[in-house]
């Protein structure tokens, strides 16, 4: 009996968050583990992140995003892609455009059968096609086909890196002979751990405040990069024929800024507390230190249009929580992760472990 020969599956940033969590979850499952080998896209092949991968049966190579000799070497007889870029290394929308136009340039002349896109909504437009949002069948959702919703009216001009994303997305579609997903992470619970939730004062260091420029009840579709997007790749991959064209909003659940605190303040030690302040314009740029200036209204911008505009367009997640096999709808759990192995981790390990 001949053995069948193993889809190879093409993950750039391998050893970053969004692809070493695809790598982890295809590894993970016996079941993907035998149908797919993995090619692990990255920049230094030899360095410790990446020979760890090798040690678990990862083939890494190296990659640039900007050389098209060098992609169409790593995509070489890929059945599968899940591309991801990095906007934030440079800062650079016009790049991170080139680069996915790249990718998919290079997946479609390779004969890529599934490119997944890591993608954002454009922000800077007036409209978006709510009938590209994820059906898996028409009775899943009532909206009529020629329905278009608007989000920003323009409003926001300076959110690039969702921008950048989307254009991809856009330039993606017209390549009628490359089959694509487009997976929509939402927003990182690590910016929560990494600063955004913080003591108040250096002399108040049991006071923690989330100090954003907007309202206590706007809902943030939180995501947790490491733990979520190999979960949500893993069901795009094993719902191709379903998921074409689709986007897939990745998020584990809308939460507000008040229950992202009321969780906080819930397995923090006896005498921690949290509480949100909402703060003006100039005080969020101005804790965003020595970010550059175009950095500081990128990010204000996109924490405004969350408000009135909404993460995903205010769009439900029920019907992408059908692609994931194991979606976490305990936010706790994951910023309680996260948290927990700061050195001073405000967090009490006796109630956080009861999650894990």
């Amino acid at each position: 009996m001949s053995v069948p020969t193993q889809k190879i599956l093409v993950v750039f940033g391998a050893t970053g968050n969004q692809g070493g969590s695809v790598i982890n979850s295809i590894l993970g499952d016996p079941r993907t583990a035998k149908e797919f080998r993995i090619k692990g896209i990255t920049r230094d092949p030899s360095k410790p992140n990446a020979k760890a991968l090798i040690n678990r049966g990862v083939e890494c190579v190296e990659g640039d995003m900007n050389s098209k000799e060098s992609l169409e070497k790593a995509l070489k007889g890929a059945y599968a892609v899940f591309a991801v870029t990095n906007y934030w290394e440079k800062m650079d929308e016009e790049l991170e455009l080139k680069q996915g136009k790249l990718i998919a340039d290079v997946a479609l002349a390779s004969g890529v059968q599934h490119l997944i896109w890591s993608s954002l909504y454009n922000v800077k437009e007036r409209k978006f096609p709510v009938t590209l949002f994820l059906e898996f069948s028409s009775r899943s959702s009532n909206l009529n086909q020629n329905v278009h919703v608007l989000v920003t009216k323009g409003a926001f001009p300076n959110v690039h890196h969702f921008d950048s994303k989307a254009k991809v997305e856009a330039y993606i579609r017209t390549l009628s002979g490359l089959p694509a997903t487009f997976f929509m992470p939402g927003f990182y619970m690590s910016n929560l751990a990494s600063g955004m939730l913080h003591p108040s004062s250096p002399t108040t260091p049991n006071e923690y405040i989330l100090a954003l420029p907007i309202p206590p009840h706007t809902q943030i579709p939180l995501f947790d990069a490491g733990a979520d997007t190999g979960n949500f790749i893993k069901g795009i991959l094993l719902h191709r024929e379903e998921l074409l064209g689709k986007r897939v909003l990745a998020a584990t659940e809308y939460y507000t800024l008040d229950e992202i605190v009321r969780e906080f303040n819930d397995v923090t030690k006896e005498g921690v507390t949290a509480k949100v302040v909402t703060v003006s314009e100039a005080e969020f740029k101005e804790a965003l230190g020595q970010m550059p200036e175009k950095g500081k209204v990128e990010m204000y911008e996109n924490m405004a249009f969350m408000t009135n505009y909404g993460y995903y367009g205010k769009h439900p997640l029920e019907e992408s929580h059908k692609v994931s096999f194991f979606v976490l709808l305990c936010t706790v759990s994951n910023l309680a992760a996260s948290l927990i192995f700061y050195p001073e981790s405000p967090l009490d390990r006796n109630v956080v472990g009861k999650f894990f």
